[in-house]
């Protein structure tokens, strides 16, 4: 085994060290404006009080007792140039930690460098500078690798840099270094208490809309489902009735004609009934475990397929008006406009227009002529039904009918017009807007 294959695996490893070193574990911290104002006030604060230090002490001579009759005599600066030193190591140190969030690495390089430049006497000018920028380095810095050794070598230098003589603390501080970090901890420990409570008071809430929320979509929904069982019953309801009621009074005198109104009867009932099964179909769709048993128990299988079936649209209105005509009823249908797909819940809408304007006619206009106009503009998609008037039918109703069909044209932000007309009759015209081609 030669030397170049026992270094491999060091060698491997030192890039790796290297690699991660410079590969951050998390993105750079983005300090905040409140923090950004704390760390210009502390590195104000402790440059305030580091200088004042300097200057105070500049020229004094402390005599140390750092054994039993054992003392040092520990000169410290004087003079303009050593009073000037201080104050510049001091403002340094202090002055960069008000970027200790955003760099807090070169923050601990400056600071070590001025703590290591700084006078055995007179260490107390950036030591507290130097441990906060240690605190910072190891709390802030997204550089795991590189802070952990930053750390080290930052600890190691200002260990052993032949500093015989550590700071002291005065007696008269003793009880002001305790209270303070005591009165911090409470501080943080209450602020920390009330963004608990205000992040619970957020949760609190946003349950409570997504409730709410949740309680509008049912309501809109079973709004929805209401406006598809009027349109779907109250159609071909009115149709077998008045069917089953022309069969009623020619039975005797024509069975033949009778036998073709009961013939359509049946037919308004089978597609009332495909209709009611689509629309009972999107509440109820069976799971697998149901399809199963029906198979094991020998069922049709033709629900399930007729509840999915497609919405009916604007292809489906040739039956539609030829279920109408069957009433006697005559329907004229006019398509201008070259047809192209639309939307399904827009045609679905329209074809709804239809149905219910069909539908009032057949109560409300006994005799009359229909019309039913499909515009396909370029822009919008316009839907008219006319009738000439006719004498009051037996059915009733409240008006829900249009005000469903308003709220679903509002979905695509179309409009319905209603009203009568100045030469007799009724009107619904529908404007629904269109995606250019």
């Amino acid at each position: 085994m030669n030397v170049r294959t026992t270094l491999e695996p060091l060698r491997k490893a030192a890039i790796r060290t290297v690699r991660d070193a410079r590969t951050p574990s998390g993105p750079p911290l983005r300090p905040t404006r409140r923090a950004w104002q704390f760390d210009v006030l502390v590195a104000l604060v402790l440059a305030v009080v580091t200088v004042y230090y300097g200057i105070d002490n500049a020229g004094n001579v402390v005599v140390r007792e750092i054994a039993p009759g054992v003392a040092v005599v520990v000169p410290r600066p004087s003079g303009p140039g050593g009073l000037a030193s201080m104050t510049a190591l001091a403002a340094v140190s202090s002055g960069a930690l008000a970027l200790r969030r955003r760099y807090p690495l070169a923050v601990l390089g400056v600071v070590t460098a001025a703590t290591l430049a700084t006078p055995q006497s007179v260490m107390r000018l950036t030591f507290y500078a130097f441990v906060i920028a240690v605190y910072s380095a190891a709390v802030h810095s997204p550089y795991r690798v590189a802070a952990l050794t930053a750390l080290s070598v930052s600890v190691l230098l200002v260990g052993t840099a032949g500093n015989s003589v550590t700071p002291i603390v005065p007696n008269e501080y003793i009880a002001l270094l305790i209270l303070v970090p005591m009165a911090l901890a409470a501080v943080g420990l209450r602020t920390w208490k009330l963004r608990t409570d205000e992040g619970r008071t957020r949760l609190s809430a946003l349950e409570r809309e997504q409730a709410a929320a949740l309680r509008r979509a049912v309501e809109h929904e079973r709004a929805r489902i209401a406006r598809e069982l009027h349109d779907v019953v109250t159609h071909n309801v009115s149709v077998m009735v008045i069917q089953a009621g022309a069969a009623r009074k020619i039975m005797k005198s024509s069975p033949e004609q009778a036998g073709e109104a009961l013939l359509a009867v049946e037919a308004g009932g089978r597609a009332a009934m495909t209709e009611l099964r689509h629309v009972m179909g999107l509440l109820t769709l069976p799971d697998d475990d149901t399809r199963d048993a029906g198979a094991d128990d020998g069922a049709s299988t033709a629900g399930p397929v007729a509840d999915l079936a497609p919405q009916p649209g604007l292809d489906q209105l040739e039956s539609l008006i030829g279920r109408v005509r069957a009433t006697g009823l005559k329907v004229a249908l006019t398509v201008t406009g070259p047809p192209r797909p639309l939307p399904p819940g827009l045609e679905l809408a329209a074809y709804r227009v239809v149905q219910e304007a069909l539908t009032n006619t057949v109560k409300h206009a006994v005799g009359a002529d229909a019309a039913v106009t499909v515009d396909y503009g370029t822009r919008r998609l316009r839907v008219e039904v006319t009738d000439t008037g006719g004498r009051p039918g037996a059915g009733t109703g409240g008006g829900r009918g249009l005000i469903g069909l308003r709220e679903r044209l509002g979905v695509y932000d179309g409009t319905l017009h209603t009203g009568r007309r100045l030469t007799g009759g009724y009107r619904v015209e529908a404007l629904i807007p269109l995606e250019t081609p």
